[in-house]
């Protein structure tokens, strides 16, 4: 054979055996924890059985920009099951790793966690979180669906958390930065302490962005928190949560949709808020140690809010060591659907700009939250911010 022929047969024939040993099926928990071991960037772990037994411990997991390390169930409409054990899955000191078409459940504690290993100078990096089910995790106490400590560059996309901890989170994040949760839904029946998404011990620059949150319990984000001194990511940071987004997100019951707890700066806007039992947000400082900023620099723009004309006086509950002056109301849509309401009857603690009252949104059910019908009898920012949240 012509040596001009060769060379690129000899070419193919290594690229393809080098694809080939990147791609490992594993059917048991041993044969999982022994491609892991062996894995190398660019490698894609497919997991081949129904279910798995959960504890499912892994560490120093890397891939590359160009090629993270992969594990996933087969298919994407039939998950392979992580069950039991004291957490599903953990994760520690992962870089570039994707996780997906996992379901976990039914287990005692959280039921992913992916973590620092508490090296806070090397945190966990670059992790996406895609297609997961996460459901039926703990009892009770603190346990979370997914529960973050000290990662950075982290996606989560397209996952559905259902009843964690009585007093957990859906998805918590502890010293988390530079990450976006999108396409999520989160579900509870509870009114206990439980919360969809916290952000709390120096997190910071969250987007979270087209969730769902039925019944979430006391706070469907926690946007801040309280944290031990000790477990802040970066060390000595002065607020729970800065630089956060939460937006065209739809709220549905649960006690109050949202809470800024320590916050120095976050934007909630273009969000939909259903019927919340007690407040629509909350303004609150539970860490006080000295040189905490106080809760300040929150804005709430272009909403929608659909709730009983009994509960607009307390539409905003602010507690105290706070900074309610700095907060910024603009363009939120109010609607009483038991009566009229005004700025007055809000209770605001800072004058709105450019507030809308009493006029139906006539919200429509769409897959993944609420949608508003009317938005051309609504001024053009709310308008514009409707015709963002697409049918998925």
């Amino acid at each position: 054979m012509p040596l001009l022929l060769v060379i690129p047969l000899l070419l193919l024939l290594l690229v393809s055996s080098t694809t080939a040993a990147n791609d490992i099926e594993v059917a048991t928990k041993a044969e999982l924890l022994q491609a892991v071991s062996q894995a190398n960037p660019g490698t894609v772990i497919t997991i081949t059985a129904h279910s798995l037994p959960g504890s499912i411990s892994i560490k120093d997991l890397h891939g590359t920009a160009d090629k993270p390390v992969v594990i996933r169930g087969k298919e994407v409409d039939k998950r392979c099951v992580i069950e039991g054990g004291n957490f599903g899955m953990q994760i520690s000191d992962p870089a570039y790793v994707v996780l997906e078409n996992l379901e976990i459940r039914g287990t005692s504690q959280n039921g992913l966690n992916i973590d620092d290993a508490g090296t806070y100078d090397s945190p966990a990096l670059h992790v996406t979180l895609r297609n997961l089910h996460v459901h039926d995790i703990g009892p009770g106490g603190n346990c979370d669906g997914i529960k973050l400590s000290g990662v950075d560059h982290l996606t989560i996309e397209n996952c559905q958390i259902e009843r964690w901890g009585k007093g957990g989170s859906a998805i918590d994040m502890v010293g988390c930065h530079q990450a976006v949760v999108r396409d999520c839904s989160m579900t509870f029946n509870t009114m206990n302490s439980a919360s969809g998404v916290q952000l709390k011990g120096g997190t910071s620059e969250i987007v979270v962005s087209r969730c769902l949150f039925v019944e979430c319990g006391h706070r469907g984000v926690n946007i801040g928190g309280s944290t031990g001194l000790a477990y802040f990511r970066p060390p000595g940071a002065t607020y729970e949560a800065k630089d956060i987004t939460v937006e065209d997100c739809t709220f549905i019951g649960g006690m109050a949709a949202m809470a800024f707890v320590g916050v120095d700066g976050a934007v909630v806007q273009h969000n939909t808020i259903v019927d919340p039992a007690k407040w629509v947000i909350r303004i609150l400082q539970e860490t006080t140690e000295p040189g905490f900023v106080p809760c300040r620099n929150g804005v709430f723009r272009n909403n929608v809010i659909q709730f009983k004309a009994d509960q607009a006086f307390r539409s905003v509950n602010v507690g105290p060591h706070t900074s309610p002056e700095t907060f910024q109301f603009e363009g939120n849509a109010w609607h009483a659907i038991d009566g009229k309401i005004s700025e007055r009857d809000l209770r605001l603690p800072v004058k709105e700009q450019d507030g809308i009252y009493n006029i139906d949104p006539h919200l429509r059910p769409i897959k993944g939250g609420l949608r508003v019908a009317t938005s051309a009898q609504l001024p053009s920012m709310v308008g514009a911010r409707t015709s963002n949240q697409q049918d998925r």
